[in-house]
């Protein structure tokens, strides 16, 4: 059995969460639904499927799906998709290549996952969840020997990208060296937007950076989902000590 199926957090109040790799595809269908709630409904993503409700493109039957559920309610609540380097060969590409040029990151790619897709119900955004999706997600990179981490952390641009610059503009001490630097395809025009507001960083950007992650570079406007995104790498001989011992050793 997999070891990231014994990862799972037991609270005197609240539900009982569980943190596992899918195994079947109902529970792949399942994240899926949960993804297309969560962009399409919510955020108001444009999600091109075929199926009504369901978040899908070519890049799923290549991934693995890591999801929380709710021992309860079966329900569920998290999930988060991986794609190996092995299966990032067979599609052809990362998904964040649609984004970037990666070109300076090719020589990393046959040690390298990719992670994107994160979202949480909205009615089990306390904090547990993402918790045991970093902790899930931690131990797969550990157990399998991966070296790099990379996917993107979005923004939203309801403020039409002001809030996206402050960020960028703030994350000087944080950006990666010259040599990883990304480029994106679609860039955010950083010098027509106001770059001096309070600098509100989403959670999940916090949450790379904690553990340590690079910022790639300047970030991409995504029109789909009316983002700006922002390349991160983590490489895990930098992943913060900490973060290993409250996620990973934990929950072992």
């Amino acid at each position: 059995m997999n070891r990231l199926h014994t990862a799972e957090q037991t609270r005197s109040r609240g539900p009982r969460l569980h943190v596992t790799l899918a195994t079947c595809e109902s529970e792949i269908l399942a994240a899926q639904k949960l993804r297309y709630q969560i962009f399409a409904e919510e955020l108001g993503a444009r999600l091109p499927t075929r199926i009504a409700g369901v978040d899908r493109d070519l890049f799923d039957p290549h991934c693995e799906h890591l999801i929380v559920r709710d021992e309860e309610s079966g329900r569920i609540v998290g999930t988060y998709r991986i794609l190996s380097p092995e299966a990032a060969r067979s599609v052809g590409s990362y998904y964040s290549e649609s984004e970037f040029d990666l070109t300076r990151l090719a020589h990393l790619r046959p040690r390298t996952v990719e992670v994107g897709r994160s979202c949480i119900d909205p009615n089990y955004r306390s904090g547990a969840v993402i918790s045991l999706l970093w902790a899930g997600l931690a131990r797969y990179m550990l157990d399998n020997g991966h070296e790099y981490l990379i996917g993107c952390a979005s923004i939203g641009m309801n403020d039409g990208g002001h809030n996206a610059a402050a960020i960028y503009n703030s994350l000087s001490p944080q950006l990666s060296p010259l040599e990883y630097r990304v480029f994106p395809r679609c860039p955010l025009p950083l010098a027509q937007l106001s770059q001096i507001s309070p600098a509100e960083l989403p959670p999940l950007l916090k949450g790379y950076l904690r553990a340590g992650a690079w910022v790639c570079g300047e970030p991409a406007w995504d029109p789909d989902f009316n983002t700006a995104d922002l390349l991160l790498l983590l490489p895990m001989s930098r992943i913060n000590e900490r973060y290993v011992r409250h996620f990973v050793e934990r929950r072992s």
